[in-house]
C-alpha cells in the first residue's frame, strides 16, 4: 500500500492534535505537575501508544506519516523501516505496510544469547533505514536505536516521530550532530493551539503550559523539579 495523498502540513498537525485530545492521550495539570524520571517537573503529559487502540485514528495518523516521509525524504530513499523496542515496533509495522517496505525492530539491549542480536529481522549491509518512534522528546532514545543500526551496518539519515516535543535545544543539536533529519507530524505547540481554540482549560492553566513550552527547565525549577539536565 502506498499513500499518495499529500495533506497540507498544518492541517495534519492540527488533526493529530485534535485526535490526541479526543482519545485523552494528552493531559495538562499545572497545579500538580508530572514528575519525569529525569527529575523534571512538567504541566504536560502524553501517551502516544493510545493511538494504536483507535483504528480510524491509527490509520489516519499512519497515512500522514507516509505522506511526510514521501514528501520530505523521497519515494525511493529507504530499504526498510525500523522500530525501537517497544513502542516503535507496531508503528514501524504499520508504516512499512503503508510504504511497501520490509520492517525490522531494534532491541534496547542485545539478547545476550544466540547471535547476541540487537537487530531483529533482515537488514543487509548498507541498508538505508528509516527509524520511527511514537514520540521523541530530545532524541536520546531514538539515537540508541540509530547507533545500534549503524553498528550493524545500516545507514540511517532520517528518523520520524509521530509527535515531537520541539522544546529542547539539545534535541535539535543531537539530530544535527548525529547527521539525522528528523521528520514529525505534530508538537506540543499544536496541542496547545487546539486546547486554546476549544477552551479545554482555564486561562491560568493554558498560560502555565505556554510558559513551560517557552522555557521548560526554568518552569520545572519554579515548580519543584530540576532546573538543569
Amino acid at each position: 500500500m502506498i499513500q499518495t495523498t499529500f495533506t497540507d502540513r498544518t492541517v495534519m498537525a492540527e488533526l493529530v492534535a485534535k485526535m490526541l485530545w479526543e482519545i485523552k492521550a494528552v493531559h495538562f495539570n499545572a497545579a500538580q505537575p508530572y514528575k519525569f524520571a529525569s527529575g523534571m517537573a512538567s504541566p504536560v503529559y502524553i501517551d502516544c501508544r493510545k493511538l494504536l487502540s483507535f483504528p480510524r485514528i491509527r490509520s489516519t495518523v499512519m497515512d500522514f506519516a507516509a505522506s511526510v516521509v514521501l514528501r520530505d525524504a523521497g519515494f525511493e530513499q529507504f530499504d526498510c523501516i525500523a522500530g525501537g523496542e517497544t513502542a516503535g515496533i507496531p508503528f514501524a509495522a504499520l508504516l512499512a505496510d503503508r510504504l511497501s517496505l520490509p520492517m525490522i525492530y531494534v532491541r534496547k539491549q542485545p539478547k545476550g544469547h544466540g547471535r547476541n542480536a540487537q537487530i531483529e529481522g533482515n537488514m543487509p549491509e548498507g541498508s538505508r533505514v528509516l527509524v520511527i518512534e511514537d514520540l521523541t522528546t530530545a532524541g536520546g532514545s531514538m539515537f540508541k536505536f540509530i547507533d545500534a543500526i549503524r553498528a550493524a551496518g545500516g545507514v540511517v539519515d532520517h528518523g520520524i516521530a509521530l509527535f515531537y516535543y520541539g522544546i529542547f535545544d539539545e534535541g535539535a543539536l543531537r539530530f544535527a550532530d548525529g547527521k539525522v533529519k528528523l521528520h514529525y507530524i505534530a508538537t506540543w505547540r499544536d496541542v496547545l493551539a487546539v486546547a486554546k481554540a476549544q477552551k479545554l482549560f482555564d486561562e491560568k492553566t493554558l498560560s502555565e503550559v505556554e510558559a513551560f513550552l517557552d522555557a521548560p527547565l526554568a518552569w520545572s525549577g519554579r515548580n519543584g523539579g530540576v532546573s538543569s539536565l
